[in-house]
């Protein structure tokens, strides 16, 4: 009997032994399945395409609230942008003509002086010299600023650049051409600013 109760006895501690090597690894085992349990509890919460419909209208209207924000500030920046390049326009008109009113004031002195000399000469050849003079410097001063007047010499009427103020009855090579020239007309450029007064045959 006391032989068969020791091998009970050893039987017995065996199987405690054999419990109390195992609990470690049932721990170990129920340490990865926490953490397993862990990611999948952080892989279930919603993303934000899987936000609640309130979550997504809360975000669309600050959205809409940081581009209504972009767009008043752009629309400040080009009405002062506006604002800023109307008046240098402004500025630049001003400037260019006080530039030509400068220019043309030696011409005015001219004038002046030429006046001061049909008052005290009786030499028109003289006089007529100093005028010559003075047109051909304001011919000058005109052609400086890309202003040409436009020929009529033998040209063909064309209402693209001249006037008719009347018809004169002429021989067969003079009709549709230019007979003669009342007002002289200009061009800035290839523009024309001002349109010849012509007789024209007929």
């Amino acid at each position: 009997m006391k032989h068969n109760k020791h091998i009970e006895d050893k039987d017995l501690n065996k199987e405690v032994d054999e419990i109390l090597n195992n609990e470690p690894q049932e721990a170990e085992g129920t340490e990865g399945n926490t953490e397993n349990t862990a990611e999948a509890e952080a892989s279930e919460q919603p993303s934000a395409e899987q936000q609640s419909p309130e979550q997504q209208i809360e975000a669309l209207q600050k959205r809409i609230a940081e581009l209504e924000d972009i767009r008043l500030r752009q629309m400040a920046e080009f009405d002062n942008y506006r604002r800023r390049t109307n008046k240098e326009k402004l500025e630049l008109m001003d400037t260019a003509g006080e530039k030509l009113l400068v220019d043309i004031l030696p011409l005015v002195d001219d004038f002046e002086r030429a006046r001061d000399a049909m008052a005290k000469t009786e030499d028109i050849n003289s006089l007529r010299d100093g005028i010559d003079l003075i047109y051909n410097k304001f011919i000058a001063w005109l052609d400086k600023q890309d202003v040409h007047a436009i020929d009529t010499t033998d040209a063909d009427f064309n209402t693209d650049e001249h006037e008719a103020i009347t018809t004169f009855a002429a021989g067969e090579e003079k009709k549709g051409k230019i007979i003669d020239c009342t007002q002289r007309g200009y061009k800035h450029g290839e523009r024309v600013i001002r349109f010849a007064k012509v007789v024209v045959g007929e």
